[in-house]
Protein backbone atom coordinates (compact mmCIF):
# COMPACT_ATOMS: atom_id res chain seq x y z
CA UNK A 1 0.00 0.00 0.00
CA UNK A 2 2.76 2.35 0.94
CA UNK A 3 4.65 1.44 -2.21
CA UNK A 4 1.59 2.19 -4.33
CA UNK A 5 1.21 5.60 -2.71
CA UNK A 6 4.91 6.33 -3.17
CA UNK A 7 4.74 5.35 -6.81
CA UNK A 8 1.70 7.51 -7.35
CA UNK A 9 3.37 10.44 -5.70
CA UNK A 10 6.51 9.84 -7.69
CA UNK A 11 4.55 9.66 -10.94
CA UNK A 12 2.69 12.80 -10.04
CA UNK A 13 5.91 14.60 -9.28
CA UNK A 14 7.38 13.38 -12.58
CA UNK A 15 4.36 14.64 -14.50
CA UNK A 16 4.56 17.96 -12.70
CA UNK A 17 8.27 18.17 -13.60
CA UNK A 18 7.49 17.31 -17.21
CA UNK A 19 4.74 19.90 -17.26
CA UNK A 20 7.04 22.50 -15.72
CA UNK A 21 9.82 21.63 -18.15
CA UNK A 22 7.41 21.80 -21.06
CA UNK A 23 6.09 25.15 -19.92
CA UNK A 24 9.61 26.40 -19.47
CA UNK A 25 10.58 25.16 -22.91
CA UNK A 26 7.49 26.73 -24.41
CA UNK A 27 8.20 29.99 -22.62
CA UNK A 28 11.80 29.91 -23.79
CA UNK A 29 10.68 29.23 -27.38
CA UNK A 30 8.12 32.04 -27.19
CA UNK A 31 10.71 34.47 -25.85
CA UNK A 32 13.19 33.36 -28.50
CA UNK A 33 10.59 33.88 -31.22
CA UNK A 34 9.59 37.26 -29.79
CA UNK A 35 13.25 38.19 -29.62
CA UNK A 36 13.73 37.18 -33.28
CA UNK A 37 10.65 39.14 -34.27
CA UNK A 38 11.91 42.16 -32.38
CA UNK A 39 15.30 41.74 -34.06
CA UNK A 40 13.65 41.47 -37.45
CA UNK A 41 11.59 44.55 -36.69
CA UNK A 42 14.73 46.34 -35.56
CA UNK A 43 16.59 45.36 -38.75
CA UNK A 44 13.71 46.54 -40.96
CA UNK A 45 13.46 49.76 -39.01
CA UNK A 46 17.21 50.29 -39.39
CA UNK A 47 17.02 49.69 -43.11
CA UNK A 48 14.05 52.03 -43.47
CA UNK A 49 15.69 54.70 -41.33
CA UNK A 50 18.94 54.32 -43.27
CA UNK A 51 17.03 54.61 -46.55
CA UNK A 52 15.21 57.73 -45.41
CA UNK A 53 18.47 59.20 -44.16
CA UNK A 54 20.10 58.54 -47.51
CA UNK A 55 17.15 60.14 -49.32
CA UNK A 56 17.39 63.16 -47.06
CA UNK A 57 21.12 63.49 -47.69
CA UNK A 58 20.64 63.02 -51.44
CA UNK A 59 17.97 65.73 -51.47
CA UNK A 60 20.26 68.02 -49.51
CA UNK A 61 23.12 67.39 -51.94
CA UNK A 62 20.75 67.97 -54.86
CA UNK A 63 19.74 71.33 -53.40
CA UNK A 64 23.41 72.22 -52.86
CA UNK A 65 24.22 71.27 -56.47
CA UNK A 66 21.25 73.30 -57.72
CA UNK A 67 22.43 76.31 -55.73
CA UNK A 68 25.94 75.87 -57.11
CA UNK A 69 24.52 75.63 -60.64
CA UNK A 70 22.49 78.79 -60.14
CA UNK A 71 25.51 80.62 -58.75
CA UNK A 72 27.60 79.43 -61.72
CA UNK A 73 24.91 80.64 -64.14
CA UNK A 74 24.72 84.01 -62.40
CA UNK A 75 28.51 84.29 -62.46
CA UNK A 76 28.59 83.35 -66.16
CA UNK A 77 25.87 85.91 -66.91
CA UNK A 78 27.78 88.58 -64.97
CA UNK A 79 30.99 87.79 -66.87
CA UNK A 80 29.12 87.76 -70.20
CA UNK A 81 27.38 91.05 -69.37
CA UNK A 82 30.68 92.58 -68.27
CA UNK A 83 32.34 91.50 -71.50
CA UNK A 84 29.37 92.92 -73.43
CA UNK A 85 29.68 96.22 -71.52
CA UNK A 86 33.36 96.39 -72.43
CA UNK A 87 32.64 95.54 -76.07
CA UNK A 88 29.91 98.17 -76.36
CA UNK A 89 31.95 100.83 -74.54
CA UNK A 90 35.16 100.75 -76.58
CA UNK A 91 35.37 103.60 -79.13
CA UNK A 92 36.71 101.30 -81.85
CA UNK A 93 34.41 99.26 -84.05
CA UNK A 94 34.45 95.49 -83.46
CA UNK A 95 32.82 92.90 -85.74
CA UNK A 96 33.20 89.14 -85.32
CA UNK A 97 32.44 86.54 -87.98
CA UNK A 98 32.00 82.79 -87.72
CA UNK A 99 33.72 80.25 -89.93
CA UNK A 100 31.07 80.71 -92.65
CA UNK A 101 31.59 84.47 -92.72
CA UNK A 102 28.35 85.33 -90.90
CA UNK A 103 28.31 88.25 -88.47
CA UNK A 104 28.01 86.98 -84.88
CA UNK A 105 28.75 90.16 -82.93
CA UNK A 106 28.87 93.89 -83.64
CA UNK A 107 29.31 96.73 -81.15
CA UNK A 108 27.68 100.15 -81.12
CA UNK A 109 30.86 101.90 -82.35
CA UNK A 110 30.87 99.72 -85.49
CA UNK A 111 27.21 100.55 -86.10
CA UNK A 112 27.91 104.27 -85.77
CA UNK A 113 31.07 104.31 -87.90
CA UNK A 114 29.71 102.17 -90.75
CA UNK A 115 26.13 103.55 -90.61
CA UNK A 116 24.62 100.09 -90.12
CA UNK A 117 22.34 98.47 -87.53
CA UNK A 118 23.01 95.23 -85.68
CA UNK A 119 19.47 94.03 -86.35
CA UNK A 120 20.16 94.26 -90.09
CA UNK A 121 23.50 92.42 -90.15
CA UNK A 122 23.57 89.81 -87.36
CA UNK A 123 23.46 86.33 -88.86
CA UNK A 124 24.13 87.57 -92.39
CA UNK A 125 27.24 86.88 -94.46
CA UNK A 126 29.73 89.73 -94.82
CA UNK A 127 29.55 89.44 -98.62
CA UNK A 128 25.94 90.62 -98.44
CA UNK A 129 26.76 93.52 -96.11
CA UNK A 130 30.05 95.15 -97.03
CA UNK A 131 31.52 96.51 -100.26
CA UNK A 132 35.09 97.01 -101.40
CA UNK A 133 37.70 97.23 -100.01
CA UNK A 134 36.38 95.53 -96.84
CA UNK A 135 35.01 92.69 -98.94
CA UNK A 136 38.43 91.78 -100.35
CA UNK A 137 40.15 92.12 -96.97
CA UNK A 138 37.73 89.73 -95.26
CA UNK A 139 37.82 87.34 -98.21
CA UNK A 140 41.55 86.87 -97.67
CA UNK A 141 40.94 85.06 -94.35
CA UNK A 142 44.36 86.27 -93.26
CA UNK A 143 45.90 88.51 -90.61
CA UNK A 144 45.92 92.19 -91.60
CA UNK A 145 47.59 94.67 -89.29
CA UNK A 146 47.21 98.47 -89.26
CA UNK A 147 45.84 98.99 -92.73
CA UNK A 148 44.26 102.30 -93.76
CA UNK A 149 41.41 102.14 -96.26
CA UNK A 150 38.77 104.48 -97.66
CA UNK A 151 35.21 103.17 -97.46
CA UNK A 152 31.85 104.47 -98.65
CA UNK A 153 28.93 103.70 -96.31
CA UNK A 154 25.38 102.86 -97.36
CA UNK A 155 24.39 106.46 -96.65
CA UNK A 156 26.96 107.67 -99.21
CA UNK A 157 29.39 109.04 -96.61
CA UNK A 158 33.08 108.47 -97.41
CA UNK A 159 35.16 107.58 -94.35
CA UNK A 160 38.76 106.63 -93.63
CA UNK A 161 39.33 103.50 -91.55
CA UNK A 162 42.37 102.18 -89.75
CA UNK A 163 41.70 98.46 -89.29
CA UNK A 164 43.08 95.13 -88.16
CA UNK A 165 41.72 91.72 -89.17
CA UNK A 166 42.77 88.60 -87.23
CA UNK A 167 41.60 84.97 -87.02
CA UNK A 168 39.23 84.22 -84.12
CA UNK A 169 40.44 81.26 -82.02
CA UNK A 170 38.69 79.07 -79.46
CA UNK A 171 40.19 77.66 -76.24
CA UNK A 172 41.94 74.85 -78.13
CA UNK A 173 43.53 77.28 -80.57
CA UNK A 174 41.28 76.30 -83.47
CA UNK A 175 40.17 78.97 -85.96
CA UNK A 176 36.44 79.52 -85.59
CA UNK A 177 36.10 82.75 -87.54
CA UNK A 178 37.50 86.27 -87.94
CA UNK A 179 37.43 89.47 -85.94
CA UNK A 180 37.79 92.95 -87.44
CA UNK A 181 38.70 95.93 -85.25
CA UNK A 182 38.70 99.38 -86.83
CA UNK A 183 38.87 103.08 -85.96
CA UNK A 184 37.35 106.04 -87.76
CA UNK A 185 40.26 108.17 -89.02
CA UNK A 186 38.08 110.56 -91.02
CA UNK A 187 38.40 113.50 -88.63
CA UNK A 188 42.12 112.87 -88.21
CA UNK A 189 42.62 112.81 -91.99
CA UNK A 190 40.59 115.99 -92.29
CA UNK A 191 42.80 117.68 -89.68
CA UNK A 192 45.94 116.55 -91.53
CA UNK A 193 44.51 117.84 -94.79
CA UNK A 194 43.55 121.13 -93.17
CA UNK A 195 47.03 121.54 -91.69
CA UNK A 196 48.67 120.93 -95.07
CA UNK A 197 46.16 123.20 -96.76
CA UNK A 198 46.74 125.99 -94.24
CA UNK A 199 50.46 125.82 -94.88
CA UNK A 200 49.91 125.89 -98.63
CA UNK A 201 47.40 128.73 -98.40
CA UNK A 202 49.79 130.70 -96.24
CA UNK A 203 52.56 130.38 -98.84
CA UNK A 204 50.21 131.22 -101.70
CA UNK A 205 48.79 134.11 -99.69
CA UNK A 206 52.21 135.66 -99.24
CA UNK A 207 52.85 135.32 -102.96
CA UNK A 208 49.43 136.79 -103.78
CA UNK A 209 50.02 139.74 -101.46
CA UNK A 210 53.28 140.55 -103.21
CA UNK A 211 51.68 140.35 -106.64
CA UNK A 212 48.68 142.44 -105.56
CA UNK A 213 50.81 145.22 -104.12
CA UNK A 214 53.02 145.29 -107.21
CA UNK A 215 49.97 145.52 -109.46
CA UNK A 216 47.90 147.96 -107.45
CA UNK A 217 50.29 150.91 -107.84
CA UNK A 218 50.47 150.88 -111.66
CA UNK A 219 46.75 150.08 -111.85
CA UNK A 220 46.06 153.16 -109.72
CA UNK A 221 48.06 155.28 -112.15
CA UNK A 222 46.18 153.80 -115.11
CA UNK A 223 42.83 154.43 -113.38
CA UNK A 224 43.79 158.05 -112.71
CA UNK A 225 44.79 158.75 -116.31
CA UNK A 226 41.63 157.02 -117.52
CA UNK A 227 39.44 159.38 -115.48
CA UNK A 228 41.31 162.35 -116.99
CA UNK A 229 40.85 160.95 -120.50
CA UNK A 230 37.12 160.43 -119.90
CA UNK A 231 36.76 164.18 -119.35
CA UNK A 232 38.93 165.34 -122.28
CA UNK A 233 38.77 162.60 -124.91
CA UNK A 234 37.07 163.05 -128.26
CA UNK A 235 33.51 161.59 -128.24
CA UNK A 236 34.51 159.15 -130.95
CA UNK A 237 37.05 157.61 -128.58
CA UNK A 238 34.78 157.63 -125.52
CA UNK A 239 33.80 153.98 -125.96
CA UNK A 240 37.45 152.90 -125.97
CA UNK A 241 38.17 154.89 -122.80
CA UNK A 242 35.09 153.40 -121.12
CA UNK A 243 36.32 149.91 -122.03
CA UNK A 244 39.69 150.71 -120.48
CA UNK A 245 37.95 151.98 -117.34
CA UNK A 246 35.84 148.81 -117.17
CA UNK A 247 38.86 146.54 -117.48
CA UNK A 248 40.69 148.58 -114.85
CA UNK A 249 37.72 148.01 -112.51
CA UNK A 250 37.89 144.29 -113.19
CA UNK A 251 41.62 144.28 -112.47
CA UNK A 252 40.98 146.21 -109.27
CA UNK A 253 38.45 143.59 -108.18
CA UNK A 254 40.97 140.83 -108.94
CA UNK A 255 43.61 142.62 -106.91
CA UNK A 256 41.12 143.02 -104.05
CA UNK A 257 40.48 139.28 -104.20
CA UNK A 258 44.23 138.68 -104.13
CA UNK A 259 44.57 140.81 -101.03
CA UNK A 260 41.53 139.19 -99.42
CA UNK A 261 43.06 135.79 -100.02
CA UNK A 262 46.49 136.86 -98.84
CA UNK A 263 45.31 138.68 -95.72
CA UNK A 264 45.72 136.64 -92.50
CA UNK A 265 42.34 135.38 -91.34
CA UNK A 266 41.73 136.82 -87.90
CA UNK A 267 38.46 135.35 -86.69
CA UNK A 268 36.25 137.12 -84.17
CA UNK A 269 34.08 134.38 -82.75
CA UNK A 270 30.63 135.13 -81.45
CA UNK A 271 27.24 133.49 -81.61
CA UNK A 272 25.53 134.00 -84.95
CA UNK A 273 22.29 132.90 -86.57
CA UNK A 274 23.52 131.02 -89.61
CA UNK A 275 20.05 130.74 -91.15
CA UNK A 276 19.63 134.53 -91.16
CA UNK A 277 23.16 134.96 -92.54
CA UNK A 278 22.46 132.65 -95.48
CA UNK A 279 19.10 134.30 -96.16
CA UNK A 280 20.93 137.66 -96.35
CA UNK A 281 23.36 136.14 -98.84
CA UNK A 282 20.47 134.91 -101.00
CA UNK A 283 18.80 138.32 -100.92
CA UNK A 284 21.97 140.21 -101.82
CA UNK A 285 23.61 138.22 -104.59
CA UNK A 286 25.67 140.77 -106.55
CA UNK A 287 24.22 141.31 -110.01
CA UNK A 288 21.99 138.24 -109.81
CA UNK A 289 19.05 139.25 -107.62
CA UNK A 290 16.87 140.64 -110.40
CA UNK A 291 18.43 139.20 -113.57
CA UNK A 292 18.20 135.45 -112.81
CA UNK A 293 14.47 134.82 -112.64
CA UNK A 294 15.13 131.43 -114.26
CA UNK A 295 16.57 130.05 -111.01
CA UNK A 296 14.31 128.66 -108.30
CA UNK A 297 15.70 128.95 -104.77
CA UNK A 298 14.54 126.37 -102.20
CA UNK A 299 15.76 127.04 -98.68
CA UNK A 300 14.98 124.52 -95.94
CA UNK A 301 16.94 125.83 -92.96
CA UNK A 302 14.26 125.75 -90.26
CA UNK A 303 15.72 124.64 -86.95
CA UNK A 304 19.30 125.39 -87.98
CA UNK A 305 21.17 125.82 -84.67
CA UNK A 306 23.23 128.84 -83.69
CA UNK A 307 26.99 128.53 -84.17
CA UNK A 308 30.08 130.44 -83.17
CA UNK A 309 31.86 132.17 -86.02
CA UNK A 310 32.86 135.37 -87.75
CA UNK A 311 29.74 136.70 -89.48
CA UNK A 312 31.57 138.88 -92.04
CA UNK A 313 33.95 136.14 -93.12
CA UNK A 314 31.25 133.47 -93.29
CA UNK A 315 29.03 135.79 -95.30
CA UNK A 316 31.88 136.28 -97.78
CA UNK A 317 32.40 132.51 -98.02
CA UNK A 318 28.70 131.72 -98.57
CA UNK A 319 28.37 134.55 -101.08
CA UNK A 320 31.19 133.03 -103.13
CA UNK A 321 29.71 129.50 -102.95
CA UNK A 322 26.18 130.63 -103.86
CA UNK A 323 27.55 132.82 -106.67
CA UNK A 324 29.47 129.82 -108.03
CA UNK A 325 26.31 127.66 -107.92
CA UNK A 326 24.28 130.25 -109.79
CA UNK A 327 26.95 130.69 -112.46
CA UNK A 328 26.94 126.89 -112.95
CA UNK A 329 23.31 127.16 -114.19
CA UNK A 330 23.47 129.48 -117.25
CA UNK A 331 20.23 127.97 -118.56
CA UNK A 332 18.45 128.23 -115.21
CA UNK A 333 17.70 125.56 -112.67
CA UNK A 334 17.19 124.98 -108.98
CA UNK A 335 19.32 126.17 -106.07
CA UNK A 336 18.59 124.17 -102.89
CA UNK A 337 19.92 124.86 -99.39
CA UNK A 338 19.45 122.28 -96.63
CA UNK A 339 21.35 121.07 -93.59
CA UNK A 340 21.94 118.00 -91.44
CA UNK A 341 23.50 117.39 -88.03
CA UNK A 342 26.67 115.37 -87.63
CA UNK A 343 27.92 114.81 -84.06
CA UNK A 344 29.14 118.22 -82.84
CA UNK A 345 28.96 119.76 -86.31
CA UNK A 346 26.35 121.12 -88.66
CA UNK A 347 26.63 120.27 -92.36
CA UNK A 348 25.17 122.77 -94.83
CA UNK A 349 24.35 121.47 -98.29
CA UNK A 350 24.21 123.95 -101.18
CA UNK A 351 23.05 122.14 -104.34
CA UNK A 352 22.60 123.28 -107.92
CA UNK A 353 21.25 121.53 -110.99
CA UNK A 354 23.92 122.88 -113.29
CA UNK A 355 26.43 121.23 -115.56
CA UNK A 356 28.32 119.61 -112.70
CA UNK A 357 32.07 119.24 -112.26
CA UNK A 358 34.11 117.01 -114.53
CA UNK A 359 36.33 114.41 -112.81
CA UNK A 360 39.49 116.01 -114.26
CA UNK A 361 38.99 119.27 -112.36
CA UNK A 362 37.25 117.93 -109.25
CA UNK A 363 40.45 118.09 -107.22
CA UNK A 364 41.37 121.55 -108.51
CA UNK A 365 38.29 123.67 -107.88
CA UNK A 366 39.57 124.96 -104.53
CA UNK A 367 43.04 125.76 -105.84
CA UNK A 368 43.81 129.50 -105.87
CA UNK A 369 43.91 131.11 -109.32
CA UNK A 370 42.34 128.06 -110.97
CA UNK A 371 39.15 128.83 -112.90
CA UNK A 372 37.26 127.43 -115.87
CA UNK A 373 35.37 130.71 -116.36
CA UNK A 374 36.47 133.20 -118.96
CA UNK A 375 36.63 136.11 -116.52
CA UNK A 376 37.09 134.16 -113.32
CA UNK A 377 39.96 134.84 -110.94
CA UNK A 378 39.97 131.38 -109.41
CA UNK A 379 39.84 132.87 -105.92
CA UNK A 380 36.15 132.73 -105.01
CA UNK A 381 36.09 129.10 -103.85
CA UNK A 382 39.69 129.31 -102.58
CA UNK A 383 38.70 132.19 -100.27
CA UNK A 384 35.57 130.28 -99.18
CA UNK A 385 37.68 127.24 -98.35
CA UNK A 386 40.16 129.36 -96.43
CA UNK A 387 37.37 130.91 -94.33
CA UNK A 388 35.72 127.55 -93.59
CA UNK A 389 39.00 125.91 -92.63
CA UNK A 390 39.87 128.90 -90.43
CA UNK A 391 36.68 128.10 -88.53
CA UNK A 392 37.95 124.54 -87.96
CA UNK A 393 35.43 123.33 -90.50
CA UNK A 394 35.62 121.53 -93.81
CA UNK A 395 34.23 121.93 -97.32
CA UNK A 396 33.82 119.34 -100.02
CA UNK A 397 31.65 118.45 -102.98
CA UNK A 398 29.31 115.64 -103.96
CA UNK A 399 28.70 115.22 -107.67
CA UNK A 400 27.01 111.82 -107.54
CA UNK A 401 23.62 113.30 -108.49
CA UNK A 402 22.56 115.92 -110.98
CA UNK A 403 24.62 119.08 -110.72
CA UNK A 404 26.88 119.71 -107.74
CA UNK A 405 26.39 119.82 -103.99
CA UNK A 406 28.80 121.74 -101.77
CA UNK A 407 28.96 120.27 -98.26
CA UNK A 408 30.16 122.78 -95.65
CA UNK A 409 30.84 121.39 -92.18
CA UNK A 410 31.09 123.88 -89.28
CA UNK A 411 31.54 123.14 -85.57
CA UNK A 412 28.69 124.04 -83.23
CA UNK A 413 31.05 124.95 -80.41
CA UNK A 414 33.70 127.66 -80.42
CA UNK A 415 37.22 126.31 -81.09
Amino acid sequence: MNESIFLSISLLLFLVFLLFASLRAITRLRRSREKREEQDKSDVSFIVDTFHDLLSKLKQKEEELDNLRKKAEVRANIIESYNEYILQSVPSGVISLDRDGKVTKINSAAERILDIRSTDVLGRGFRDIFREPLLSLLNRMDTIERKEVQYKTDSGRTIHLGLTVTPLLNGEGEIIGQIMVFTDLTDLKALETQAKLRDRLSSLGEMAAGIAHELRNPMGVIAGYTKILQKKVDPSLQEIVDSISKEVSIMDRIISDFLSFARPTNINLYEINLAHLIEDCLNNIPGEKDSRKDITVISDLDGLPLIYGDELLLKQAFNNIIQNAIEAMPQGGELRLTYRMSHDNVELLISDTGHGISPEIKDKIFLPFYSTKEKGTGLGLAIAQKVIISHRGDIGIDDSGKGTTFIIKLPLKAS
